[in-house]
């Protein structure tokens, strides 16, 4: 549908005030057309152009989620001793080869490993992966190298030599030998979470010293059940940190195939758009809430692309932005050009030189700014007609 007209001809009807409510993608989306600013004589709202674009857009849901840390550790002593000499602090990162606690001032330090210690280690005993496991510690801390150390479950000469170079370093009695209690095996560097001991009690053998996370920063979301189909493992989504207005990249880890049952009131109750990442180009992104009603939840866990941003918070608020829906590569205006046709259906006003033409035009996904059309002749860098700002 088009109509020639002379540049200008609606700013009366504009004025005049007129309110459409757009719904469809965007989960209903009201524009206000009322209250244009006005121009100083005559009383006409004041017009400008925007270019039509090609660009991505997306909706996204918002969910209420919790900014933590992976994994969950016990540390439980292995060497008796007359009291505990030294012990780390709540929140404090332990990493490898360094010292975790300290019994009868002799350090218990940390090495990487998925098996515990669960024996003495020394030249003659059998051998097993907990072997190999010291050897990759070895090598890694820079007492021996690949060249002068080989991996096995054996515990070799090399092996041997290998522990006394670090005993040396680490101020520990050299003997070449590991004994039970002198290391402790994590999946990786610890967080502290809780020491139950403090310094001068009995260091008893198997009592716990320190309960500890990873240092990896999570998010644990609860994602309503009626949202899981959006979700999958290796889906990239944004997290809004407790700033409110700082986001990082994250991509979804987990997504836990047992619901239970609480209060998951999404983080955009209202439904109004909010602003998001694009799959291209600039544009902006609907979101919507559940509305279903139902309180089960299924915890969904996110890696933080950037973890340092998320500083040494704990159990704080976050917001996960999960993509609902997109368009790639799609023609848009802003939502503010869109014109309500009488008989149903939308309209831009397309600008050429002095004149003006009204074409109809068929609306896609509905981004915050700007939403998805096509139509008679429009391309990128047509001039549609807009409010000015």
């Amino acid at each position: 549908m088009t109509a020639d007209r002379p540049l200008g001809w609606r700013r009366g009807l504009l004025a005049g005030g007129c309110v459409l409510v757009l719904g469809g993608a965007a989960g209903g989306l009201a524009l206000t057309l009322a209250g244009r600013p006005a121009a100083a004589a005559g009383g006409q709202a004041r017009l400008a152009t925007a270019p039509v674009v090609r660009s991505g857009l997306v909706n996204t849901v918002q969910v209420n989620g919790s900014l933590g840390y992976a994994g969950s550790v016990t540390v439980v002593n292995q060497t008796v001793g007359t009291a505990y000499t030294a012990l780390p602090q709540p929140g404090q990162v332990v990493r490898r080869g360094a010292r975790l606690y300290e019994v009868d001032g002799s350090p218990v330090r940390l090495f990487y490993g998925g098996r515990p210690e669960w024996r003495a280690l020394a030249s003659g005993v059998t051998a097993g992966p907990d072997v190999a496991q010291l050897d990759r510690n070895l090598i890694v801390l820079g007492y021996a190298s690949p060249a002068t150390l080989t991996v096995s479950d054996v515990y070799t000469g090399a092996t041997a030599w290998a522990v006394a170079r670090w005993q040396d370093a680490a101020g520990l009695p050299v003997t070449g030998t590991v004994p039970l209690g002198q290391v402790v095996y994590a999946p990786g560097a610890l967080r502290v979470l809780t020491v139950p001991v403090s310094s001068g009690t009995p260091a008893v053998a198997g009592g716990t010293v320190l309960t500890a996370t990873s240092d990896r920063a999570v998010v644990t979301a609860q994602l309503p059940v009626s949202q899981e189909y959006l979700v999958r493992r290796g889906d990239r989504v944004t997290v809004t940190l407790p700033d409110g207005t700082t986001t990082t990249p994250g991509v979804v880890t987990s997504v836990s195939s047992v619901a239970s049952g609480g209060s998951a009131a999404p983080a955009n109750p209202s439904g109004q758009p909010s602003s998001g990442p694009s799959g291209s180009g600039d544009s902006g992104s609907g979101s919507s809430g559940d509305g279903s009603g139902s309180s089960d939840t299924v915890p969904v866990t996110v890696r933080l692309a950037h973890p340092r941003l998320a500083g040494h918070l704990d159990q704080a608020p976050v917001t996960v932005n999960i993509v609902s829906a997109r368009a790639d590569n799609v023609l848009a205006v802003p939502v503010n050009a869109l014109v309500a046709l009488a008989g149903g259906g939308y309209a831009v006003q397309v600008v050429h030189g002095r004149s003006v033409h009204l074409t109809a035009v068929r609306t896609g996904l509905f981004g915050s700014t700007l939403v998805q059309v096509s139509g008679a002749g429009l391309q990128p860098g047509t001039l549609v007609e807009v409010p000015a700002p």
